[in-house]
Parts: structure tokens; C-alpha cells; sequence
């Protein structure tokens, strides 16, 4: 992942809309679009926390959608009644098959 093009790209974004351009949008993003996995926005604002982050809840909620509006992020819901997010910053298009006993979500690339 090119983190320097992701921040290009997304202050190009905010300025665009007229959204602020904050040091906290951009550590949301740089965890959100690293992560390998689906997650949640609390489940982000809490391994953000863990990294000793001072970003509060409201910012990583705020960023997220920002970020899905970008472009950067999908958000997906999965039937769990809750909303899960993922980076769709450099990836390849692929789907997901959840299993409907355990929950686990396995994505299958498409090729083009």
C-alpha cells in the first residue's frame, strides 16, 4: 500500500468537499485501509486505542463514512445487524460467502 498516494488521494477528497483536513482523519485512514480484515467501526476505534490513539469515537464514526464516500472504504453488512467496513483502497473486486452457522466470511476474487 502506498500511504502517501492514499493521503494524496483523500486530502484531494476533503478539500473537494470542503471537509476539514484533520491529523485524526488521517490516522483513521491509515488503520482503516491497513487492515486485512472486515471490522467495525468499534472494533476500529479500539484497536486504534490500543495503539495508544487519541481519536475519539465520534472521529473514527465521522472519518469511516467519509472514507466510504471517497472511495477508500466499502461498507458492508453481513445479515448481524451491524455495519462492517473493509479497504477497497488497491484491492482486487471479489465477493464474500458467509456461512450461515458460524458467521465466517470467505471472499473469493473475480477475475476481470
Amino acid at each position: 500500500m502506498n500511504k502517501k498516494k492514499a493521503h494524496e488521494e483523500f486530502t484531494f477528497f476533503l478539500k473537494k468537499y470542503k471537509h476539514r483536513i484533520t491529523p485524526e482523519r488521517f490516522e483513521v485512514l491509515d488503520f482503516a485501509i491497513e487492515s486485512d480484515k472486515h471490522f467495525t467501526a468499534d472494533e476500529l476505534y479500539l484497536e486504534m486505542k490500543k495503539g495508544n490513539s487519541n481519536v475519539s469515537r465520534a472521529t473514527v464514526y465521522n472519518s469511516l463514512e467519509l472514507l466510504v464516500k471517497c472511495g477508500m472504504l466499502a461498507k458492508r453488512n453481513f445479515g448481524k445487524n451491524k455495519t462492517f467496513y473493509e479497504s477497497s483502497y488497491n484491492r482486487k473486486n471479489h465477493v464474500h460467502l458467509i456461512c450461515k452457522v458460524c458467521g465466517k466470511i470467505i471472499e473469493l476474487m473475480i477475475k476481470p
